[in-house]
């Protein structure tokens, strides 16, 4: 009859049960021979004292044998399947040799140590037992417990270990190959206008100047002629944060803003380019986009110096063929107004669809500073004159390169900002 651990477990329950019930539980006395027996074999194994002729006694097949006798007994003061122990310790350590990914490891682990586990299956009859006897049971079960939980971190060890070399070798550079080939970048379109029309007006003596995009309706409307009530505030349609300040419509703010700031009432020759905001989005206006405007004033300033600063400006920009007109117009902030087209980049002023058949495509709106407007600057219209232009760089960059939909400019499309590299400005405007 072959014996495994749980039979010989049964074996020596029953015997007990029939010869002397009261040694059940007594499990100081187990535990208190087993160290005794250990100690015994320990000395036949330092004699290497062997079984000959069938006799056992004194030999380390004794020893071994007492050894497990104890420990047999211990279990089952405890109720403990030593069998079912045995199995769960082999399985796992066969489980976790076939484990490969992290979640498989989680799922183990969830098998063995969770609410449900096998080794907190070990304590389902800690109810029926003694208040010692659970603490007794409970260290021994924590001692397995750890076991298991150190087996399954050693294994969690060496799969971050391994997916640490496969990355690495992954990753794994080859400075002996040649080099790849590093893209340049490009610089956007409306980045080169704004440089190019900086340089040009500074290379005239302007100065270039900013101001807060917050801004007061006061600077934004009030001090270029627009007052509370006018019509043209309802045209603008403007970003109003309260009563007081709004997203600035019109980098005009800032000409308000600089004749206030000149205490001396000096010449003024700037320019302020700069991001503005208006209720507008299509293929030809966006609700936020960039704009240029210029502010001369100066004694015995005319609309000629208006006129050719301007045709200057136009054929500087967009190519020395360009034509330029000027046409009447109406802005609260300059008297006598006017409004400056350009010959179409497209059709070269024959007529297409996107002129409208006329040959004309409007760039930008100007005129002669108003009285009322050097006045509330602290400049006196009977001493001073001036003049004030204003133009979309956005506007500007597609009739300089012929872009279609000003929302292209607002992709961040690689392939389109590639088209206007450097060296190709030569062949594109001419």
């Amino acid at each position: 009859m072959s014996l495994t651990v749980g039979k010989m477990q049964k074996y020596l329950e029953e015997k007990y049960k029939r010869t002397k019930p009261e040694e059940l539980k007594n499990t100081q006395r187990y535990f208190l021979k087993l160290i005794e027996e250990i100690g015994e074999l320990a000395e036949v194994i330092r004699k290497n004292q062997r079984m000959e002729d069938g006799n056992i006694k004194g030999t380390i097949e004794e020893e071994l044998s007492d050894v497990l006798y104890y420990v047999l007994m211990i279990a089952n003061t405890y109720d403990i399947n030593l069998e079912k122990c045995f199995r769960i310790k082999e399985e796992l350590n066969s489980e976790l040799e076939r484990v490969e990914k992290r979640q498989e490891l989680v799922e183990l682990k969830a098998k063995y140590l969770g609410k449900k586990g096998l080794v907190t299956e070990l304590t389902a009859n800690m109810k029926d037992l003694s208040i010692e006897e659970k603490k007794e049971l409970g260290q021994l079960v924590n001692l397995l417990k750890n076991e298991v939980t150190e087996m399954i971190n050693s294994k969690q060890q060496a799969l971050e270990q391994q997916e640490l070399e496969r990355r690495l070798k992954e990753e794994e550079i080859d400075i002996s190959l040649p080099s790849r080939k590093i893209k340049r970048g490009s610089r956007h379109p409306f980045q080169r206008i704004i440089e190019d029309v900086e340089d040009f007006f500074v290379s005239m003596g302007y100065d270039v100047v900013d101001g807060p995009e917050l801004e007061t309706d006061e600077n934004c409307f009030q001090r270029l002629n627009v007052p509370l009530g006018h019509p043209a505030r309802d045209a603008q349609d403007t970003f109003y944060i309260d009563e007081e300040y709004l997203l600035r419509t019109q980098t005009s703010s800032v000409q308000a803003r600089t004749m206030q700031a000149n205490t001396e009432k000096t010449p003024i020759r700037m320019i302020c380019p700069g991001k503005v905001y208006r209720r507008d989005d299509d293929a030809t206006h966006s609700h936020q986009f960039g704009q240029v405007e210029g502010l001369v004033v100066d004694k015995d300033i005319s609309l000629a110096d208006l006129k050719g600063t301007l045709e200057m400006f136009a054929k500087k920009m967009l190519g020395e063929n360009t034509k330029v007109r000027f046409r009447p117009s109406f802005f609260p902030f300059t008297e006598p107004s006017v409004e400056v087209d350009v010959s179409c980049f497209k059709c070269g002023g024959k007529g297409c669809p996107l002129c409208k058949q006329t040959g004309w495509i409007e760039l930008l709106g100007a005129g002669m500073v108003h009285p009322n407007v050097l006045r509330m600057g602290g400049y006196d219209p009977e001493k001073w004159t001036g003049f004030a232009f204003g133009t979309g760089l956005d506007r500007l960059a597609m009739f300089r390169y012929a872009i279609p939909d000003i929302r292209y400019l607002y992709t961040n499309d690689v392939r389109f900002l590639e088209q206007f590299d450097r060296k190709d400005e030569e062949n594109e405007v001419k």
